[in-house]
């Protein structure tokens, strides 16, 4: 594999915090752990909430109010459009069942782990000094 791909990391974000601020966070960084082992492995890793958190605060909104429904889920579909996979996290969460969903619905690859996820051919050339 030549080709560098887009990955969408899909996990809890909202889904059982209460909407308690700090359990989001936690889960926002739990889906960003991920982030280095997929880049590391030679790809570019996505999470939705990079793209529909600054979307929503540029209208002047936040995940508690109504808009989020009209951005949150759609982000990921239009992401979808452009990912090559997906890395489902564990957790329950609606939204990243949807993903999942979609994923298969369009042929796009689900990963359960990151050791299922393909290390690029090149991915180790890219740490050596030019």
């Amino acid at each position: 594999m030549q080709k560098p791909m887009l990955i969408l990391i899909a996990g809890p974000y909202r889904s059982g915090t209460g909407d308690d601020p700090t359990l989001m966070s936690q889960n926002l960084r739990r889906l960003e752990s991920a982030a280095w082992p997929i880049f590391e492995k030679g790809h570019v890793p996505m999470i939705g909430e990079w793209v529909a958190l600054p979307v929503l605060d540029s209208a002047g909104s936040s995940v508690f109010e109504p808009l989020a429904r009209d951005v949150l889920y759609p982000t990921a579909e239009r992401l979808l459009q452009h990912c090559d996979a997906v890395l489902r996290l564990p957790g329950d969460s609606r939204g990243a069942d949807e993903d999942v969903r979609i994923a298969h619905e369009r042929g796009i690859p689900v990963y359960h782990s990151l050791d299922e996820v393909p290390t690029r051919d090149s991915a180790l050339d890219a740490h050596q000094p030019a």
